[in-house]
């Protein structure tokens, strides 16, 4: 019947007539000629608004919630210390059954930390038994702060590289290791008090940066590297045999192959003292800190969030930030230089089974007996299979459909995984994530500064106006032009807007006049998508009316939402605009603007 009418009213010449006679919305004017108000939202004092403000931006997740529910002020103090120990949540609920899988965990990475934590020393010029203090102190202080149940606490190959290296350049550790040592444990004091004061500042937003792609292409490329490293363990061999035969070579390989040797036994000896805050190097101090804190406090992070979206669970990255860094403020105390959430130990982990944290105090303890009384049976520990445990634990990481999905739903998401990849690979890790996670910046600066517009139809039989694009059904509404903006309207994008919609207006006219359609009289714009608007944004509105009006169009807004509207009253541009043409929806906007244009003729 539609299709019928429609064709007589197109043989007639009249397609306005045809479009009216067949929409719900102008079945509605003819039943009311209502339209509704525009509301302004309630107007907060300055004081109120920044408040709502900083609360939003610093506290999304509203932390206390459940303080505030709490009728006593037992229970409100319980909530408390639960937020500040992680570890009193999960703790209560603690069972025999997931102690046993702890247990296990927490002995596999324990057998990795002794040879592990002795060659990351080694890589930052420090004696060899400060890998063992690195691996008993820290996991401690996580277990009651942290709020990842699968990251293994210990010393990190890249950070340990960057520690040493960078001292180095000023000190040399083989002629003043006192003085080198007394830096490396004054600088993990310093990475320690920056992490801790990102966390306290609330600045775990600074986390939201690392994207899926990007984690999914740093553990890509950490994987590789951590496979590449133990193949020095896998080839250590120093002197090989000359003779053929099966028995000779295998005999070869196990009288030469590399071993731990001997450590010294004692627990970690107190460090304060020798922390220097007055000293000819503290600016070398610092900047080291401040790059090995930056450096670890992401890799924690990212190997965090990499292991907890692997079981479905988030972790806080502020308490992240506030852990790791007292983690190594305490550190730096008791002989421990800067440690995090090691990759290799908490791939281990998390393929040993691990269930909460518990596991960092089974290696811990392990550590710690191992310090005490059975340093004698680690000597003959052969680097082969500790070299053989990393790489069967991480090579399960590398995910390969990962790029194959990113490349068919998002460039530019591919881009980042394929930057972190090549950058973690090929340069290093901060370098590679700091460009993947440049160009994530991108991608969220891209629709602020070119905001997508597009251009609005009626879906036949309903009230609903959609994009033309993607319904293929939606028809162009006679004399309206009705733009989508799908993004909050900033000073970047001001003149952008301008621009766009102004050439959408000539290229509708071109078209109406190449059809012998009847030109555009007004243009709407759905406001719906536009969360936020700045003066700029304002002032790029004004002047895309006054162009309008100079081309005797009419510039109608629909669907101004909160703090929209308020910026449009308390700027005045809401009586500029008028409210005749401030409407609720583009359904109302169409409804009354077509019944005017009716009235006229």
């Amino acid at each position: 019947m539609t299709g019928k009418v429609e064709s007589a009213a197109e043989e007639n010449g009249d397609i306005e007539s045809s479009y009216f006679s067949t929409t719900a919305a102008a079945q509605e004017i003819k039943k009311s000629d209502e339209v509704h108000k525009v509301p302004l939202p309630q107007n907060k004092r300055t004081f109120r608004a920044l408040k709502h403000w900083s609360g939003e931006c610093f506290f999304p997740d509203d932390p206390l919630h459940k303080v505030k529910k709490q009728k006593t002020v037992t229970k409100k103090m319980l909530m408390v210390l639960q937020y500040l120990f992680p570890v009193l949540i999960w703790g209560s609920d603690y069972s025999l059954e997931l102690l046993k899988s702890d247990a296990i965990a927490g002995l596999t990475i324990a057998s990795l930390a002794i040879p592990q934590g002795i060659s990351y020393a080694k890589l930052a010029y420090l004696p060899p038994v400060y890998g063992l203090y690195s691996s008993f102190v820290p996991p401690l202080i996580y277990l009651v702060l942290g709020s990842s149940r699968d990251l293994a606490v210990g010393s990190s190959s890249i950070v340990s590289a960057v520690l040493g290296s960078m001292l180095s350049e000023e000190v040399s550790p083989y002629e003043q290791p006192e003085l080198y040592l007394k830096l490396a444990l004054t600088a993990t004091f310093f990475a320690g008090a920056l992490q801790a004061s990102f966390g306290l500042l609330r600045l775990g937003f600074i986390v939201e940066f690392l994207s899926k792609p990007t984690l999914a292409g740093f553990t890509g490329g950490a994987a590789i590297i951590t496979v590449l490293q133990q193949l020095k363990g896998l080839t250590g061999i120093n002197h090989f045999t000359t003779k053929t035969g099966f028995l000779p070579v295998v005999l070869s390989v196990f009288r030469h192959m590399s071993e731990v040797g001997m450590l010294e036994q004692g627990l970690n000896p107190p460090s304060i003292d020798m922390l220097l805050f007055k000293s000819s190097y503290l600016m070398l101090i610092i900047k080291t800190g401040i790059v090995t804190g930056i450096l670890s406090l992401t890799e924690g992070i990212a190997v965090g969030r990499t292991f907890a979206s692997l079981k479905d669970y988030q972790i806080d990255g502020n308490k992240e930030m506030v852990a790791i860094g007292i983690m190594n403020i305490v550190g730096s105390f008791s002989s421990c230089f800067i440690t995090t959430g090691s990759f290799s130990r908490s791939a281990v982990n998390y393929n040993s089974g691990s269930k909460t944290a518990i596991s960092n105090l089974v290696m811990a303890s392990v550590v710690l007996t191992t310090m005490m009384f059975l340093m004698p049976l680690f000597y003959y520990t052969p680097n082969v299979i500790l070299a053989v445990t990393i790489i069967l634990a991480v090579v399960g990481l590398i995910d390969f459909n990962v790029p194959i999905k990113l490349w068919k739903v998002d460039k530019i998401d591919f881009i980042a995984y394929l930057t972190a990849f090549i950058g973690v690979l090929f340069i290093s890790v901060p370098i590679g994530l700091a460009i993947a996670v440049g160009i994530s910046v991108i991608k969220i600066l891209l629709p602020v500064t070119r905001p997508n517009i597009a251009i609005m139809g009626n879906v036949l039989g309903t009230q609903s106006y959609r994009s033309l694009g993607q319904y293929r059904d939606a028809k162009r509404v006679p004399y309206l032009l009705i733009l989508s903006i799908e993004f909050p309207v900033y000073f970047a994008s001001a003149v952008y807007l301008q621009d766009r919609i102004l050439r959408w207006v000539r290229e509708e006219e071109e078209r109406a006049l190449m059809l012998k359609e009847n030109g555009i009289k007004y243009v709407v714009l759905d406001m719906s998508a536009v969360t936020a608007i700045d003066i700029s944004g304002i002032d790029a509105l004004l002047e895309i009316k006054k162009a309008l009006n100079k081309r005797s169009l009419q510039l109608v807004l629909a669907n101004p939402i909160g703090e929209v509207a308020n910026k449009l009253f308390i700027s005045e541009a809401w009586e500029k605009f008028g409210s005749n043409n401030i409407y609720m929806n583009v359904a109302e906007a169409v409804a009354a603007i077509t019944t005017l244009i009716k009235s006229q003729k």
